[in-house]
């Protein structure tokens, strides 16, 4: 069976995280990628972090399922090759800073020009007007300008990143949603658009959902946090560490029960209304839940709560989820062989489908490794050596 988006067409400028990854979902959903990429080192996600041969584990994950093609965009017959695949295309994707694509003769009035049915995507940190526009945006400026750094904050109010690339990535599942709509949009007769997506915009979004309470209402009397989760955190065991999250009743209730702790239905505690109102004798009652925790091992703590259906969890690190049952029996994480950075070890697509499986593609392609099969494929075989030899391609 094919893929949701099996047919689809995209030309995938972008570097790094944000933009690839948005459109290696696409790929893991089915569509044809082809990846643009500069000769000499390509996008520079292929050198952040871990690498082995020239595709490290972020290229490897963002990248697969995609076609690589080395052209110098320099070079006005570099850039009539992207136009010639942009006048081909259903999705056009770069995060270049703002005014870059243009001088490149590659912005979105030209190709649109070309193909009215197109949906371009551009991707910035700070949008495309106001006075951060221009600004360079890598995720850690971003997290701190959008508030992601500010709700980390600990109990001496010290802002903290989020230490993984979470605004490239929220932006990434933003812009991966805003494409399949507009194909949507396509196919109900509203013809080709230009999406602009900011790194910023998604960030705040993401943030405001949970964590801006007070900030969206504005005549609250600020006596609640303005993140509900903002209290949250592991509690320590014998031996590592669990979570659990007492936000019902009913959820509290197990949670005491499954570590042995009572006192959960005194009425200042047995209501979400009443925990609200006497949040002091609340916390007195999940110390108690913390120091009956650690004196148990993990696995004591887990047994205990998950025989009153509490929600709780153990706290796994990547190295350890694919010897977790869960992860197993959802058969979550494959196993394959890259043929230059050999064994890989990745999630399969998070989505479902029943009808259309995702799945993932062919290893991440090495630089340029499609070059001379997409050349073909657009009346320049012949023209190949020719280009190649110019710089043109590689």
């Amino acid at each position: 069976m094919k893929g949701p988006l099996h047919g689809i067409r995209v030309v995938d400028l972008s570097i790094a995280l944000s933009g690839p990854w948005a459109v290696g979902i696409l790929a893991d959903q089915g569509a044809d990628v082809v990846k643009v990429e500069p000769p000499g080192i390509g996008d520079i996600g292929r050198w952040v972090g871990p690498a082995i041969g020239g595709v490290s584990a972020l290229a490897q994950i963002v990248n697969r399922g995609k076609r690589s093609l080395a052209v110098n965009l320099q070079k006005e017959d570099g850039r009539a090759i992207v136009r010639t695949l942009a006048a081909r295309a259903d999705v056009f994707v770069q995060n270049f800073r703002p005014g870059v694509i243009e001088r490149l003769g590659l912005g979105y009035d030209g190709l649109a020009a070309l193909n009215p049915r197109l949906v371009y995507v551009s991707i910035s940190g700070f949008g495309a007007e106001g006075p951060y526009a221009g600004k360079s945006a890598y995720d850690p400026v971003v997290q701190a300008y959008g508030g992601l750094a500010a709700v980390q904050a600990g109990a001496d109010g010290t802002p903290q990143l989020i230490r993984h690339t979470a605004a490239d990535k929220i932006t990434a599942l933003t812009a991966s949603q805003a494409i399949t709509a507009a194909l949507f949009a396509r196919e109900r007769g509203a013809g080709g658009q230009h999406l602009q997506i900011s790194m910023l915009e998604s960030v705040v979004n993401f943030v405001w959902a949970d964590a801006a309470g007070n900030e969206v209402l504005l005549d609250s009397d600020g006596s609640q946090p303005s993140s509900f989760s903002r209290d949250q955190k592991l509690w320590p065991t014998a031996d590592g560490y669990v979570i659990a999250a007492p936000v019902s009743d009913e959820d509290v209730a197990r949670i005491c029960r499954g570590v042995g702790v009572d006192g959960y239905d005194d009425p200042q505690v047995a209501t979400i209304v009443a925990r609200r109102q006497n949040p002091q004798a609340f916390q007195a009652l999940l110390r108690r839940v913390y120091a009956a925790v650690g004196k148990m091992t993990t696995a004591e703590a887990i047994r205990g709560m998950e025989a009153e259906k509490a929600p709780c969890g153990a706290v796994l690190g990547p190295a350890e989820l694919h010897e977790d049952p869960q992860v197993k029996a959802l058969g979550m994480l494959e196993e394959s062989v890259h043929p230059c950075a050999g064994r890989l070890r990745q999630p399969r697509p998070a989505a479902h489908f029943g009808a259309t499986p995702a799945r993932t593609g062919a290893p991440a392609p090495t630089l340029g490794q499609h070059t001379d099969e997409i050349l073909a494929e657009i009346g320049l075989a012949e023209r190949a050596a020719e280009l190649r030899a110019a710089g043109v391609v590689a």
